[in-house]
């Protein structure tokens, strides 16, 4: 009878929901090369090649689709058997500026808090210098973050890239004030976007002022104004419209990590929701995730 071990099909899950050996490592707090050996030895106990690699691509093999499902079955059923063991509770403060997280977010805390269900998120959604200053008060315990300044004890999750978003009817006459829609005038992306204007002799003015990004998004999806997004959080259905309009290049920023947490169980699970935000770039990149790939990045670390 196959015997199948829970740290190798976890593995195996990683690289499939990921798309990346490189991503999986750093998700499972392990090396590539050890990954690699991990896979080649659940291939050799199932007899099956479950995962196919190029320089350019890593996806399933027919027989790993077959598997992923009852892979994930296997692993869920292992954390009902430990979490039932487990009578330690635990939580930790976490911030998320409000620009970086997506409209995904609810749904990868939901799945992190089934992952392990001794450990309670208290999440806090605010301006990144918020919680930057948050932070450093001691009132949450980690934060995921738009780089505001040249602080450097954070870890860099990712790149971030800004641009002009729209829909594609959306009119613009350069006799006339751009129509922006903003957030609150405190916010860095609105003061980023007016800087930008300002610099290029460009004549705007605001004709929507929403509670939060998500508000803009709708206000922006409508056609009712343009407004300034990161390339992976631009609302559906909008292009971005730099070029058409002849709109300034906006400077690029990052994604960063802090946390002060100690608590191995803790920060495995920090971990594992920060694997969801690294490496983003334009849809399309291969092996690279969009919104929907990291929802299932937290199905790839149980």
């Amino acid at each position: 009878m196959t015997v199948l071990d829970v740290e190798a099909v976890k593995a195996f899950v990683a690289i499939a929901d990921l798309q990346s050996f490189t991503r999986a490592a750093e998700a499972l707090g392990t090396t590539q090369g050890a990954i690699s050996v991990t896979l080649k030895r659940l291939e050799e106990k199932v007899g099956q090649k479950l995962i196919e690699r190029t320089p350019r691509l890593v996806r399933l093999s027919a027989q790993g689709a077959v598997f992923l499902e009852a892979a994930r079955d296997f692993l869920a059923a292992h954390d009902r058997a430990v979490a039932g063991l487990t009578t330690e509770r635990r939580r930790f403060a976490l911030g998320i500026a409000t620009h970086v997280g997506g409209p995904e977010l609810p749904t990868l805390l939901a799945r992190l808090s089934a992952h392990d269900p001794a450990l309670t998120i208290e999440v806090r959604l605010e301006d990144s210098r918020d919680l930057l200053a948050a932070f450093d008060r001691g009132e949450v315990d980690a934060a995921i973050i738009r780089r505001e300044d040249d602080r450097r004890d954070g870890e860099v999750l990712a790149p971030e890239q800004f641009g002009w978003f729209a829909t594609s009817d959306f009119v613009y006459r350069p006799d006339e004030p751009l129509r922006l829609a903003a957030s609150a005038p405190s916010c860095a992306i609105r003061n980023l976007a007016i800087e930008a204007l300002d610099a290029a002799g460009i004549a705007w003015t605001e004709v929507f002022l929403g509670c939060g990004s998500f508000a803009v998004a709708e206000a922006v999806s409508a056609g009712l104004a343009t407004s300034v997004f990161s390339s992976r959080l631009a609302p559906t259905g909008t292009v971005e419209v730099s070029r058409r309009f002849g709109l300034p290049a906006l400077p690029p920023s990052e994604i960063m990590l802090l946390s002060s947490l100690s608590d191995a169980r803790s920060r495995a699970a920090l971990r594992t929701l920060a694997a969801a935000f690294r490496e983003h770039r334009p849809p399309g990149t291969i092996g690279v995730p969009t919104r929907k790939s990291l929802v299932s990045a937290l199905d790839a670390v149980r």
